[in-house]
């Protein structure tokens, strides 16, 4: 040993270097493991890349298959006139409306549904499309008890989350009555052109989801010459202004009163301007609906029996 050497010093030293050693290892592994990590994190954003990728196909296919099934063709039913417009939303979807002639042409209905997404509207289509000749064959039967029908349909194949809304009304041209029934969230208001009024069509039931208890009934109400019937779904009220503000239903009033004396289609435009200028510019939350029927004033009422 050379004179003046503290054997400490060589045993802390040895113990040092082999600790750092040690350590050398420890990152080695760690940087060798965090390779492993980041090769598995590349592969599985790829993965999600891929999937969110395939959602936003096959969300758009539904959103165009469901643009498609929208009717843009009307039976021409003397006495009233139709205004509607359907805007497809890029989030989510699901609307769908209808005007059809019963056998007996003197009735007409008018379907008005929005679903929670489009697997629900596609599961409401199948039903309706099912219930077509039972829609033919009970053209006396209630509007609520057709939309009982349906709710025993849908609610044995509805999701946990997924619900529907709709409105199904009957007008009969003998006596120019509206008799309707509806469930959920859909939006119907009734301008009288006598007193310039707005009258909310009001139901109690809930939207047809996977707990949906029924409970449904029908109004019956009469339309005279100049009254107008308009539906929204909700995707006009759930229209979202820069500050998160929802466009709301005292808006959609304030959009029917401020054009009382335009035509059918003015009124629809109006109401699709309000929303459109609310948004500036945000993406629909939902489809958004507009229909819009206006009895004629040149029809005079047709004597009952």
């Amino acid at each position: 040993m050379t004179d003046g050497a503290d054997p400490h010093d060589s045993s802390d030293t040895k113990s040092l270097k082999a600790r750092i050693s040690e350590l050398e290892t420890e990152l080695a592994d760690r940087e060798r493991d965090l390779g492993v990590f980041r090769e598995e994190l590349g592969k599985a954003n790829t993965q999600l890349e891929r999937f969110i990728k395939q959602i936003g196909q096959e969300l758009k296919m539904a959103s165009l298959i469901q643009k498609a099934l929208v009717p843009t063709e009307f039976p021409n039913i003397p006495g009233f006139e139709f205004s509607t417009k359907f805007v497809p939303s890029p989030l989510a979807g699901g609307d769908y409306f209808d005007i059809f002639e019963h056998e007996d042409r003197f009735r007409f209905g008018i379907v008005l549904a929005s679903s929670s997404g489009y697997s629900m509207s596609a599961l409401f289509l199948s039903v309706l499309l099912r219930m077509t000749g039972q829609l033919e064959a009970r053209k006396g039967t209630p509007p609520h008890q057709i939309l009982d029908l349906m709710g025993k349909e849908l609610v044995p194949a509805i999701q946990s989350t997924e619900q529907a809304s709709v409105f199904y009304g009957v007008i009969d041209r003998r006596g120019f009555e509206l008799t309707y029934s509806g469930a959920g969230r859909v939006v119907a208001l009734l301008y009288s052109y006598t007193n310039s009024k707005v009258q909310k069509l009001e139901w109690t039931s809930q939207p047809f989801m996977k707990d949906f208890a029924g409970g449904m009934k029908s109004d019956t109400l009469s339309l005279n010459p100049r009254d107008r019937l308009i539906l929204c779904t909700e995707g006009v009220l759930q229209a979202l202004n820069p500050k998160g503000e929802a466009f709301g239903e005292e808006r959609l009033y304030r959009a029917v009163l401020a054009a009382p004396r335009l035509g059918v289609h003015e009124l629809r435009n109006e109401i699709l301007y309000q929303v459109e200028k609310f948004a500036a510019g945000r993406d629909l939350p939902h489809d958004l609906t507009v229909v819009v029927t206006e009895v004629k004033d040149r029809v005079i009422k047709l004597a009952k029996g």
